[in-house]
This record gives structure tokens, sequence and C-alpha cells, in this order.
């Protein structure tokens, strides 16, 4: 059985930043939390550049473009598949 991951809200990824910040080293936090390390460097980091924990205000420039992209790009090809299938129709229609 999978262990369910545990989800923390932004105002306690903010005070464990702010612990961090203050001086309290990744591992007493580790220790004192139960956080894994590499989570907890993530969090701080976020915070340091962007103070938000979404991943959306996180992303660099390019992978938005990317992003904004795809999504684009998903919905071109649904508008040609509903031509093509238009296109089908009206033809059997014709005849």
């Amino acid at each position: 059985m999978k262990k369910k991951q545990p989800t923390y809200t932004s105002d306690f990824k903010s005070k464990i930043s702010e612990l961090r910040e203050s001086g309290k080293s990744i591992s007493e936090l580790s220790r004192e939390y139960g956080i894994a390390k590499g989570t907890i460097s993530i969090w701080h980091n976020q915070y340091k550049s962007t103070g938000s924990f979404r991943t959306s205000d996180n992303l660099s420039e390019e992978e938005k473009e990317l992003k904004h992209l795809r999504k684009e790009n998903k919905q071109l090809r649904m508008e040609v598949d509903i031509l093509k299938q238009a296109a089908l129709i009206m033809g059997r229609n014709a005849e």
C-alpha cells in the first residue's frame, strides 16, 4: 500500500523557509518537521526567488512559452479534426 503524500499549505512552507533564512539548518528542519531535505531546499529557493510556491509562478519565460505553445497546438489540432469531420459530412451530403 502506498503512503499518501502529505500536502502543505503555503503558510507552512513560508514558515519553514523563514526558519531556514533565520539560520536553522536544513538537517534540523528535516528532523524537526519530518520533511525531506530536498523539499525544504526547493521551498526555500522558490520563496527566495518569487515568494510563491505555485508551480506556474516559478517557471522560466521559456517554460511559460512552451506551455502556452503546447496548449495552442492542442487547440489547433482539435480544430483541424473538427474541420476534417465537417468536410467528410459535407462530402457525403453532396452525393
